[in-house]
């Protein structure tokens, strides 16, 4: 069976009055969805950005030439011996 899309254009105002009135459960629920589109959103976002595809760039070159440090390497060269 084929899936009809409907695109239905809401008041903002009319749509944070309905949210107002769900029950916990299906805020939680809405929350999650929206925490998954805002991530969506924002790698897309990101992907076309050109400073983060120079510093991607940057560290996978640097990666690539071996010139990264672990947490742990990090964490032990700075600990204070004190």
């Amino acid at each position: 069976m084929a899936q009809t899309e409907i695109k239905l254009l809401i008041p903002f105002e009319a749509l944070v009055h309905s949210i107002a009135h769900l029950d916990l459960n299906q805020k939680r629920q809405l929350w999650q969805l929206l925490d998954a589109e805002m991530a969506q959103a924002e790698e897309e976002q990101w992907e076309q950005d050109p400073a983060f595809q120079a510093e991607l760039a940057e560290a996978r070159a640097a990666y690539q030439a071996g010139d990264v440090v672990t947490l742990d390497e990090y964490l032990a060269r700075n600990q204070d011996p004190a």
